[in-house]
């Protein structure tokens, strides 16, 4: 599939309004707000049923965009951004929370299903395409017992350290995806622990 716009679209996927700020379910949006400030960038401009933000990361052109749409209907916001932009599948970037995956982990895929998240389920059923770029974040394993009261939780204290660098290491790896460094992306991240694991490791750069 191919479209006309040079612009890449970078989607963090969570729930609106102040009483989702900080919890589980919002990781991608928060990950999305880490790398607009990282770059400068104002998440501000409200359109394609969420708030954006425009500029240049990696050198590429970038669409920032956290749906206001709640989680479930988060496809109608990002079928809205591509279809205004002519943004082709392979430009798009979804970062969204995984609480299949350990804190602290990330996964790095460029196709595949939705998992049982149902903001992907949204978006794939829009985009009717497989084949994007998608950063599952870690927030397992569930406490508790019931997954959707734990995923609609806010951060306990004695776990912000790790969400903080989970949160960081999202922003580096749509860095190096923009950049084209998919397989990088994928060998750094995808065969790791958690931040504090992988300080203990040699660098090889």
């Amino acid at each position: 599939m191919s479209c006309d716009s040079d612009r890449w679209l970078v989607v963090g996927l969570g729930n609106p309004g102040a009483g989702y700020a900080d919890t589980w379910h919002n990781m991608g949006r928060i990950a999305v707000s880490v790398l607009a400030e990282r770059h400068g960038l104002l998440l501000s401009k409200r359109r394609f049923q969420g708030i954006t933000a425009e500029g240049r990361i990696s050198s590429e052109r970038v669409l920032l965009l956290q749906p206001e749409t709640f989680m479930n209907l988060s496809g109608n916001s990002v079928a809205s951004a591509m279809a205004y932009y002519d943004i082709a599948p392979e430009r798009l970037i979804v970062l969204y929370d995984d609480f299949d995956l350990p804190l602290g982990y990330l996964r790095i895929r460029n196709q595949g299903s939705a998992g049982g998240h149902n903001g992907m389920k949204s978006i794939l059923n829009h985009v009717r395409y497989e084949h994007f770029l998608r950063i599952r974040i870690g927030i397992g394993p569930v406490r508790g017992g019931d997954s959707v009261a734990f995923v609609l939780s806010r951060f306990p204290n004695e776990d912000k350290e790790t969400v903080s660098d989970a949160l960081s290491d999202a922003a580096d790896a749509v860095e190096l995806l923009l950049a084209g460094e998919v397989q990088r992306a994928m060998e750094r991240f995808n065969r790791k622990g958690p931040p504090q694991l992988r300080l203990q490791e040699p660098q090889r750069d």
